[in-house]
């Protein structure tokens, strides 16, 4: 069993929009998955619980209990479990990326939004994991901003992942009715994004 953990201390970065697509995708293609959610908000579980039982299975719990999730998923067959944190809480940061194989950084490609994944690296870094920036919510034909972007996660020891996600409104409409892009609009620009991820993912970890 491989485990993401999906880590921003910033709020509004998107880190439930990832959580959500990733899991759900590497269920459709086979990886039976599990999120865990550490969110207080229980963002995540609430997604879940629209759903009436469709997979993936959605847990929240609180992160004192991560453990014990960690090891129901493997107990119950799960080959990929993604991380779902809070923002503004070092203490919940710390026990994912702990737990993580990989942990993925979801950030806004605005230089405000950068600038604000330091604490974010610094954890990672005192941890020693292997950790990629995901750009999220990224402007169409943004070919500077990304450069820009590439430049300013590169002062953190980090790269940019290969494959991020554009501002697109399948992404918020699909989560409004329980789905995810690839369910709501079934070939369309979003879920192709979200299928570049996984297809990245699985040679990362590799799964």
């Amino acid at each position: 069993m491989k485990t993401i953990a999906i880590v921003s201390q910033k709020g509004g970065a998107g880190k439930t929009t990832l959580a959500l697509h990733i899991a759900t995708a590497a269920e459709a293609a086979g990886l039976p998955s599990v999120i865990i959610d550490l969110d207080p908000q229980a963002s995540a579980a609430g997604w879940g619980d629209s759903r009436q039982g469709e997979a993936p299975v959605v847990v929240a719990l609180p992160y004192s209990r991560l453990s014990h999730g960690l090891q129901a998923a493997t107990d119950g067959g799960a080959e990929l479990v993604v991380i779902d944190t809070a923002p503004h809480s070092d203490s919940v940061a710390i026990a994912a990326i702990k737990a993580a194989d990989l942990v993925l950084i979801p950030c806004r490609a605005g230089i405000l939004d950068l600038r604000a994944i330091a604490t974010t690296a610094e954890l990672v870094s005192n941890a020693k994991k292997q950790a990629f920036v995901i750009l999220n919510a990224v402007p169409p034909r943004a070919t500077q901003l990304l450069s820009d972007a590439q430049a300013a996660v590169a002062q953190h020891g980090m790269d940019v992942a290969p494959a991020g996600l554009q501002q697109r409104a399948a992404f918020g409409h699909a989560l409004t009715v329980g789905q995810t892009a690839p369910e709501y609009e079934p070939g369309g620009k979003a879920a192709e994004e979200v299928d570049q991820l996984l297809q990245w993912l699985r040679a990362a970890l590799p799964l």
